[in-house]
């Protein structure tokens, strides 16, 4: 039997085979001067969505190590992230600046004591415009505490510790020889001072 035989007429070689092998089994690496398969897929970039080059898996090594897989942000958008980021992302208001016209005297000049502030503006204030004292409005425990003094609602604190004293002086049993008569008018007086001290008359 011949090798030109009509039995082999279908049939290979062992030795085509063998060389076949030998030839690269699918695409071409895409990296420019590689001769290796392509085997791994990389993506092209934002906006080609859905295409992927193709590299050996030395170069897509290389490719993926440059490469941003985030999508890219306009230049717009970095600018405005970058504004947002230094003022914590909260909208911001310049601050009008008037000029002065003129230099302030130092007796207006701001300190920063709200006491000096508070005596600056009624030292400023015209005669007329200077309000007049206001009544308190007092609840009724002071006004029984005033009444237990025999003070008016109008009494200045310094009135009411000088009522205080002298009434203490005055009912204390060391004024009155250890008598425990008074004793009653003194514990009024000192619970009368403390209503008032506690809510600020004095």
């Amino acid at each position: 039997m011949t090798f030109d035989s009509k039995i082999f007429v279908g049939l290979k070689s062992a030795r085509k085979k063998s060389a076949s092998a030998s030839e690269p089994a699918g695409p071409k690496c895409q990296w420019d001067g590689c001769e290796k398969i392509g085997e791994h897929r990389a993506p092209v970039g934002p906006g080609a969505e859905g295409l992927y080059l193709l590299f050996c898996l030395e170069h897509v090594k290389e490719y993926n190590k440059g490469y941003s897989f985030t999508t890219a942000p306009s230049n717009a958008d970095i600018a405005r992230y970058q504004k947002e980021a230094a003022t914590g992302s909260r909208a911001t208001f310049g601050t009008r600046v008037n000029q002065a016209t003129e230099i302030p005297i130092p007796s207006t000049v701001r300190s920063g004591s709200a006491k000096t502030l508070k005596a600056r503006r009624a030292a400023t204030q015209h005669p007329a415009q200077k309000s007049s004292p206001q009544r308190r409005k007092l609840k009724v425990l002071e006004a029984k505490a005033f009444e237990t003094l025999g003070l008016s609602l109008e009494a200045t604190p310094e009135e009411i510790r000088r009522r205080y004293k002298e009434r203490l002086k005055m009912h204390h049993p060391d004024a009155n020889q250890g008598s425990r008569t008074s004793e009653d008018e003194l514990r009024a007086s000192i619970e009368a001072h403390k209503i008032l001290k506690l809510n600020g008359h004095c």
